[in-house]
């Protein structure tokens, strides 16, 4: 073989070689910009959890790692997602595959605390799903989060709201009131996570966000207060919350030992207790002192990390049961 047929021989291969780096770059690109109008997790099956009874009220408790997502079922067939997990690709199709088996008809979104493990996945939720209202918390998440969880929320239509003291969303019966934070003005990452109090038929449900014992003890004190004066400073309008009254808690920060201190816990004194946090987490969640507080109020402890994902239905005759492990 002579030197000028090796050097074409070269270049050949080198062409070869050029060309199937082209048609690999060009075929990643195609997935990208299709993922980006279109996403491929849409294709993804739905799960076989079964179909809502008319009247019921379900709250479904999502395993995603060490963060947190629920969806509350309105028995009008619209549903609330409380925070949207981390943002990896296995929690964002785990609530997708979630969602598409719920025949939503109108679907709003709230974020209750800036920290990825609750918001990472808003942005692509938003993506899925056209929300009809998006509460977003009072401080903004780092690395571009929020900015992109509002521009999809904007690129949809959707009505943006900050979700702070008194905030209610109302439907067919059920309702769920916002005890926390107090303004737009709070500073503390963890403490001005949103508190919910939910009510349907009797059965009160209180998400406890990310709040320490600190802004625990200040609603103690407001509770306290309301009693002296005989007045329900808590309540929003004709909406009322009686957190004495609390049958279901979803325990602050993911069950850590700076949180559901001992009076907090008196005062609920819930009937369940749902935990969520990853398996094997890095933070020991849930502490075993927060353990010991729920134990000593008598509340069965429904953890994710053990069970996986969580199902509370809510009868209309203010009956409630809770299931897990049922797809």
């Amino acid at each position: 073989m002579t030197g000028k047929e090796r050097k074409k021989r070269k270049l050949k291969r080198f062409l070869l070689r050029a060309a199937g780096i082209f048609a690999a770059v060009c075929i990643i690109a195609a997935i990208g910009v299709w993922n980006a109008l279109w996403p491929i997790r849409r294709l993804l099956p739905a799960y076989g959890i079964g179909e809502r009874d008319e009247g019921e009220v379900r709250i479904h408790f999502l395993d995603v790692g060490q963060g947190d997502c629920e969806i509350v079922e309105f028995p009008d067939g619209s549903a609330l997602v409380i925070d949207a997990g981390d943002g990896t690709w296995e929690h964002d199709d785990h609530i997708l595959r979630y969602l598409k088996n719920l025949h939503i008809s109108t679907l709003f979104l709230a974020i209750t605390h800036a920290d990825s493990d609750h918001c990472g996945g808003a942005a692509a939720l938003l993506r899925d799903w056209r929300a009809a209202e998006v509460y977003l918390p009072v401080l903004p998440a780092s690395m571009g989060i929020y900015e992109a969880i509002v521009r999809e929320a904007q690129a949809q239509g959707a009505e943006i709201k900050t979700l702070t003291r008194y905030d209610v969303l109302a439907r067919a019966g059920a309702y769920a009131v916002c005890i926390s934070p107090y303004s737009v003005d709070e500073s503390d990452l963890n403490d001005s996570s949103a508190v919910l109090f939910f009510s349907y038929a009797g059965v009160n449900v209180l998400f406890g966000g990310d709040i320490s014992e600190e802004r625990e003890n200040r609603l103690i004190s407001e509770q306290k207060l309301s009693e002296k004066l005989e007045e329900h400073l808590f309540d929003s309008g004709n909406y009322a919350v009686r957190l004495e009254e609390t049958d279901i808690l979803k325990v602050s920060h993911h069950g850590s030992g700076g949180s559901s201190c001992a009076e907090w816990l008196d005062l609920l004194r819930p009937e369940t207790a749902v935990i969520s946090c990853g398996r094997g987490n890095m933070y020991g969640h849930p502490a075993d002192g927060a353990l010991d507080r729920l134990a000593a109020v008598g509340a069965d402890v429904y953890r994710i990390d053990e069970l996986g994902d969580v199902m509370v239905t809510i009868s209309k005759n203010g009956t409630y049961v809770t299931e897990y492990g049922y797809y």
